[in-house]
Parts: C-alpha cells; structure tokens; sequence
C-alpha cells in the first residue's frame, strides 16, 4: 500500500509537468486556432537552454526557469512567423505540416549543436525527503516542482483574467472576426499566445530534465504527443480541463507501472486517452471545442 502512494506522488508530481505542457499547447492552440507539431522539441530548447544555464551561473532552478522562459519566448516568435502568420486563414493541414518540419529541423540543429549524447542535469534541487507515515517520501524537488507548476498556473490566470493582454487572448480564442471589430489586433495578440505557450512548454522541459536528471536531444519525441493528448482530453482550446488531462496522465502512468513494467508507461497514456475519447469524444469539456 505505502509503494503505491509513493506511486500516487510521483504520478502527482509528473502529472503536474504534463499539465503545465498541456496548458502552454492549449494557449497556443486557442489563440491561433491551430495545433503544433513542434512542441516537443520546444521543450527539448527549454531543457537545454536551462542545461547550460546551470553550467554557466550554477543549479538555481529560478535562473533556469527565465532562461528557459525567454529562449522559448524567442523561439515562439520565429515559430509563428514562420509557420502561423501566413496561413491563418489556410487550411490547418498547412500549418500541422509547417510545424512538423520546422520540429525536425530544430531537432537536427540541437543534434548538431549540442550533440546526441544524454547531458545530466544534477543537483539543482537538494535531494533531502520528508517522510509521511512510516516510509513514504516526498523530496525536495517534487515539492520544487509542484510549486514551481503551481505558481505559473496562478500567474497565468491572473494574466489572462486581469490584464488588458490576457483578455485580449481570451477574446481572440472566442472570435477573431469579432476581435477585429472591436479594434483587437489579431494577428499582434496571436504572437503574444504563441510566445507564452511556448515558453511553458520551455519551462516544462526543464522541469522534466531536472526530475530524470537528464537532458538530451530527441526527449521531446514522446512529450509531444503527450501534451497534445492532454489537450485532447481538456477539449484542446480549455486551459483548465487541459491541465486536469495532463495530471490524469501523470497518475495514470505512474499508477500503471506498479503493476507492470516501466516501458509500458505511454501504453496507459494512449489506453487511457482513447478509451475517454470513445466515452466523451469532446473529453472532459462540455461540449466539443469548448473554449476557455
């Protein structure tokens, strides 16, 4: 009993990183109205932006979080320059392809630039526990990490219900036409989105390097297909139920390998995904395509 609740904490804090990707997707996803096909290796840029963060000014897991923040921010402006701005009105195969490219592309470039070999990502977090009950623990760096998602979480909703940038979003994710009517610049505010869904999805990668205590350069092919799993599950544009999906998914892998093998974890994930989709094909929204 007391490995599973250790798995339960584990699936908590993972599932808290998947959430946190997830809602970067869907900020993204609800501002253009298109989904990306890049996003892993966003992260993977994330991961490595901290990575040698830490190896320049040391393991403060703060700096590591605005390094990874600002060089996703970047990244997010040459993505939607390059795959959003010009097809916003195309059909969205356009953009899904112009996404999956420019993902190889930086995934050949991090190849390049970086190398293949894994990278670790050591003591940035103190490894001291706190014991619950007789032996279950919960470390430093999960408590980190659950703050860490926590906090953004909470600044993001602030952003995004209480500044005149954030209900902007809000109204472009509702109705662009609408938006341009009442004088809201679209396309401005769509870049905004797809920078701050991106650098979650930096920060995201971080985290994640910083609890496997690695980093290396193809560690985004799986996290994409999770984040946009997630967002499935929320109803893809929803913030909130995104974020409950990726959470689901944390505890659903990690409950599902106390009984199994660890190499079937995306095997729960996916399982777990379709058999929601074939209950509530909108997932956990009220109605398909529910926006935030």
């Amino acid at each position: 009993m007391e490995y599973v609740l250790s798995q339960l904490i584990n699936g908590i804090c993972q599932g808290m990183i998947y959430a946190l990707m997830a809602i970067g997707y869907s900020v993204i996803a609800g501002v253009t109205g298109m989904v990306s096909f890049c996003y892993g290796d966003l992260m993977t840029m994330g991961a490595f932006a901290a990575f040698y963060m830490f190896e320049f000014a040391g393991s403060n897991i703060v700096l590591g979080v605005i390094s990874s923040f600002i060089a996703c921010w970047l990244l997010g402006i040459i993505i939607y320059k390059l795959c959003y701005e010009k097809f916003l009105n195309a059909p969205r195969h356009i953009t899904m392809i112009c996404t999956f490219a420019f993902g190889i592309g930086m995934r050949n470039l991090a190849q390049i630039l970086f190398g293949e070999a894994r990278k670790p990502v050591l003591n940035v977090v103190g490894n001291r526990a706190i014991i619950l009950g007789k032996s279950i623990r919960i470390t430093m760096l999960q408590i980190t990490i659950i703050v860490t998602v926590i906090i953004l979480a909470i600044l993001l909703s602030w952003f995004l219900n209480k500044t005149k940038w954030g209900l902007s979003l809000r109204a472009i994710s509702q109705d662009k036409t609408a938006s341009y009517v009442v004088g809201i610049n679209a396309k401005r505010y769509s870049l905004i989105g797809s920078c701050l869904g991106s650098s979650l999805g930096g920060v995201a990668g971080l985290l994640l390097a910083v609890y496997y205590q690695t980093v290396y350069v193809t560690m985004g092919n799986a996290l994409s297909m999770k984040s946009f799993s997630a967002t499935v599950l929320g109803g893809l544009t929803d913030v909130p139920l995104s974020a409950l999906g990726g959470l689901c998914i944390g505890v659903i892998e990690n409950l599902g390998i106390t009984l199994t093998d660890s190499s079937f974890r995306d095997l729960f994930t996916f399982s777990f995904l379709m058999l929601i989709l074939l209950i509530r094909p909108q997932g956990f929204a009220s109605k398909k395509g529910a926006r935030p």
